[in-house]
């Protein structure tokens, strides 16, 4: 007999699928708990940080205090005690004005008579990136209140997934696509429930995010390989085989193929399965075809918006680079085929691929899980307080039928 809900839009999710989801991502949750104690570094796999300035030197904070000397280059300096110093200039390429305040290295126990003892090391910029933090964290508070809370308390997790399991496994030379799936599985299961609690829709995303990942994964691991991606295209990836010779440079660059993707198909699968819930709310006597239709619909025009995002995040990220490219005279093909940037642009098609995949993956997913059609002329659903956080994963199994027992 039809009733109405009115403590959802469109009533709980189907108790057999949702069960199943509920299978799958425990199952899922389990492999992943396994691949991460397989994968997990010994102590004597992870090498030695190295130390941060050389034997005999020091780092100060200093205050500049004038105009770099003509001649010489030298810059006047004031140090915390209100000593005046001198330090030598960085060069034209960083450009120093009275009041900045720098982190210098004192090379006067090491440095030859005449010499000035403080080396320009960085500007301090403590301060301002504190206060933009601060903005930011206020801002999503303001706007997202207990939600956007959870949704950086989740971001905290996940950085702390990166810094104690992913850079020493990969450091230590552990498999890289095992580190890559590990990681972004790790993380979405901690951020999608934090950030949107433990409901069938965010299961649904959450399987649509493991999938999209999944195939990005596969992907990414045979561009890499034919694209002959090594990963030895910046400075700093040429210095890691001297201080972690385990280290495969080339597996460091899947592994961030793949962990750049993991934020994009986030945001694209937690939409699709909200549109999806929506739609049912709105059309509650629509069949699971139409709702997977009109859902893609939506699912269309973010493929759109979002492909487009992913493309010109890379490009603001590697502008200093793509202008280099352009300055030598050479042809289009060749530059996007260059060591330089062959790279991003394998990043940013996989990532596009595997995001376009994921959205009709999720839209079928959630038009599985989300509530059948109603029957007609049964009353219309209320709308939905918190439509965000309904259909409870844990009521969905509590209302499963036992094994063996027919559903009534």
């Amino acid at each position: 007999m039809a009733h109405a809900h009115s403590h959802g839009s469109a009533g709980p999710a189907e108790p057999r699928t949702t069960f199943l989801l509920v299978v799958i991502l425990v199952s899922a949750l389990l492999l992943t708990l396994a691949g991460l104690w397989l994968l997990w570094p010994s102590a004597g796999d992870v090498p030695d940080r190295v130390p941060a300035r050389a034997e005999g030197t020091s780092f100060v904070d200093v205050t500049v205090t004038g105009p770099a000397d003509p001649d010489t280059g030298s810059i006047p300096v004031e140090l915390p005690s209100g000593e005046a110093s001198r330090m030598q200039s960085p060069g034209p390429s960083v450009p120093l004005a009275d009041g900045d305040r720098i982190t210098a290295v004192d090379i006067s126990g090491v440095s030859q008579p005449g010499v000035d003892p403080l080396v320009f090391m960085d500007f301090q910029r403590e301060l301002p990136i504190a206060l933009l933090a601060v903005v930011y964290a206020l801002v999503v508070l303001l706007v997202a209140r207990w939600r956007g809370l959870a949704a950086m308390a989740g971001l905290g997790l996940a950085f702390v997934v990166l810094l104690g399991f992913t850079m020493p496994a990969l450091l230590a030379g552990q498999s890289a696509i095992g580190v890559a799936l590990v990681t972004s599985s790790l993380v979405m299961f901690v951020t999608l429930y934090l950030a949107h609690g433990l409901s069938a829709r965010t299961s649904t995303a959450l399987l649509g995010t493991l999938v999209g990942l999944g195939l990005t994964a596969l992907l990414a691991a045979w561009a890499s390989g034919a694209a002959q991606i090594t990963g030895t295209n910046d400075e700093m990836s040429a210095f890691l085989p001297s201080s972690a010779p385990g280290a495969d440079l080339r597996g460091i660059a899947l592994c961030g193929i793949v962990l750049a993707g993991m934020g994009v198909l986030n945001d694209v699968t937690i939409t699709q399965a909200s549109a999806v819930w929506e739609l049912r709310g709105v059309a509650p006597m629509a069949s699971r075809a139409e709702l997977f239709a009109r859902a893609m619909r939506i699912g269309r025009d973010h493929i759109a918006s979002t492909v487009y995002t992913i493309a010109f995040a890379y490009v603001g990220a590697s502008l200093p680079l793509l202008m280099m490219v352009w300055l030598v005279d050479q042809s289009p093909a060749t530059a996007l085929t260059s060591g330089e940037i062959a790279e991003e642009v394998v990043r940013t098609l996989v990532g596009s691929i595997g995001l376009v995949l994921a959205i009709p993956v999720t839209t079928a997913i959630a038009t599985l899980t989300v509530p059948g059609p109603a029957a007609e002329g049964s009353p219309r659903p209320e709308p939905a307080s918190d439509p965000e956080l309904m259909a409870p994963v844990s009521e969905a199994w509590a209302s499963a039928p036992p094994s063996g027992t027919a559903a009534p």
